[in-house]
Formats: C-alpha cells, sequence, structure tokens
C-alpha cells in the first residue's frame, strides 16, 4: 500500500497489520477480529485517555492542591489534544471536528445545568457559568471517535436516505434537548421518524480486507450502549452528578440510553456533514 506524504503514523501501522498474510480460516477470522478491536480502540484513543484521566485524578488527585481538579482536567484535555496532533497521531480534520463538538457540548451544558438536570459538584477557576471548560472534550470525545471510526473502516452506505432528511432530524433532536423544558418532550415521535429513516440504510466497514455490513440502527445502539457505560465511569469518577446521585453514586438510569442514542444520531449527521456520505447501490 502507497502511503501519501505525512501520512499519519496510525496509517503507517495500519497499512502494515493490513498487508499480513493469514492463511484462509479461523486464524484469518481471529486476526480480523483482533484487527478490528486494535482500529477500535485507536479510534477511541481521546475519549480512552479522558476516562484514564477522570478515574486517575478521582482516585489520587490531591485533594487541597493549588490547581482545582477540573482544571487540571481541561489543561490535560488540551495537552493531549496538541500531542496528538504534534505526533501526528490524529489528523487536523478530525481536530475539527473535536472542536466543533466542544463548541455544540458547552452550548448543551450551559443549559442543562442551569435546568438542574446534573451538576458539577467541585470547583474550577476554567469554566463558563457552572460548567467547567473539560465538560465539552467529553461530548468531543464522541466526535473524535465518529470522525476517526469512519476513516479507519472506510464507511460507505446502502439506502441512505437524503442528506437534508438527516440535518432535519438531527437539529429538531438538538432542539428538543432544549424545548422539552417547556414543550411536550417529543422523543418518541423522533426515534419513530430515526427508524423510518433508517430501517433500511445498511452500514459498510472494512476492517482488514473484506467490507462487513450491518444495520446503521443497530450501529448506532452499539455505540449508545458504550456511551453509557462510559458516562456511568464519569458519574463514579464525580467528574458530575445527577439529581438521583447526590447522597451516593448509582448507576445511571437506563433511561438515558434513549438519549444517548439520540445524541449518537446528532453526532453522526454532524461527521457525515464533514465526511460527506459514500454511497453503494443496491
Amino acid at each position: 500500500m502507497t502511503l501519501p506524504t505525512g501520512a499519519t503514523r496510525f496509517a503507517r501501522i495500519r497499512a502494515h497489520l493490513e498487508s499480513v498474510r493469514v492463511a484462509a480460516g479461523p486464524r484469518a477470522w481471529i486476526y480480523e477480529f483482533l484487527l478490528f478491536g486494535f482500529k477500535q480502540g485507536w479510534a477511541c484513543l481521546f475519549g480512552g485517555l479522558m476516562l484514564a484521566l477522570l478515574l486517575g485524578t478521582h482516585f489520587f488527585y490531591p485533594a487541597h492542591a493549588s490547581l482545582h481538579r477540573y482544571d487540571f482536567l481541561t489543561l490535560a484535555a488540551l495537552a493531549i489534544q496538541i500531542a496528538m496532533l504534534a505526533l501526528r497521531l490524529e489528523t487536523v480534520r478530525e481536530a475539527l471536528v473535536i472542536c466543533a463538538f466542544h463548541v455544540v457540548g458547552t452550548i448543551m451544558e450551559l443549559f442543562k445545568t442551569n435546568a438542574g438536570s446534573w451538576i458539577y459538584p467541585e470547583q474550577s477557576f476554567l469554566h463558563i457559568g457552572a460548567v467547567p471548560l473539560f465538560s465539552g472534550f467529553m461530548y468531543a470525545a464522541v466526535g473524535s471517535y465518529i470522525a476517526r471510526i469512519w476513516r479507519i473502516f472506510d464507511f460507505s452506505f446502502s439506502r441512505y436516505p437524503p442528506v437534508w432528511t438527516t440535518a432535519l432530524l438531527a437539529g429538531a433532536i438538538y432542539v428538543n434537548f432544549f424545548a422539552h423544558h417547556w414543550l411536550p418532550d417529543i422523543r418518541l415521535a423522533l426515534f419513530a421518524c430515526a427508524i423510518l429513516l433508517f430501517i433500511r440504510t445498511t452500514i459498510w466497514f472494512t476492517p482488514w480486507h473484506e467490507p462487513r455490513r450491518m444495520p446503521l440502527l443497530l450501529g448506532f445502539f452499539l455505540v449508545a450502549l458504550f456511551i453509557w457505560f462510559a458516562e456511568n465511569i464519569g458519574t463514579f469518577a464525580n467528574a458530575w452528578t445527577y439529581p438521583d446521585q447526590r447522597d451516593g453514586w448509582q448507576m445511571v438510569s437506563i433511561a438515558k440510553l434513549g438519549s444517548w442514542y439520540l445524541l449518537m444520531i446528532i453526532s453522526f449527521v454532524l461527521v457525515s456533514l464533514i465526511h460527506g456520505v459514500r454511497r453503494r447501490p443496491g
């Protein structure tokens, strides 16, 4: 495989791993599975490092340090981002996706914390209102994952709906996250619209040599499920707290999985507008 000048370090590692020859049969299946896991892990790099920081600072950060824990998390997230660019572990386009998600996420955080949906119980200097700046990086981690996985697995789609309809759905979901505090919550209608739009859509991805496929709605659910697991880790680490966790940590309500499913659609559509949708016949 010929790589372009300036290719990322991962692109070189990926090319080497994909060029490995393995005899057909169980060995090839196992190798493809391991390669799939490696690529998934690489796509999760930013989010994984953020979760490690949340847990590490929860257990080991000095309680009376002159630099607040939340501020340390913000500076550490910035350092990770700069290092990933400097070491060519991600592309400039992926960094721009992270910035876009940071802005979108921070706006939502400002509204939701003001409405009492959740709180940030610790102090910080680097904040806007009641929202510490590291929180935007948690949304950025989702955007980073989708942007990286899109490129790494060479996504393409069959029977993908018109792009304008997906943008309209994503906009309606985002507005409902705010509007349901005053108006009727229409998330059930939004779920129905998502099913109608994507029920026939298949996502094609390439772990190794041969393209694989799955229903796109199933892909949304699997990613939303892992984000819900990550949110449980985040609240356990006291990065933020829901009202029912003030008297002690408990698992995040399974109902939040629906919220993440809808947010997953917003994230996916935003990245699709940046990367473009490659369609397959059929």
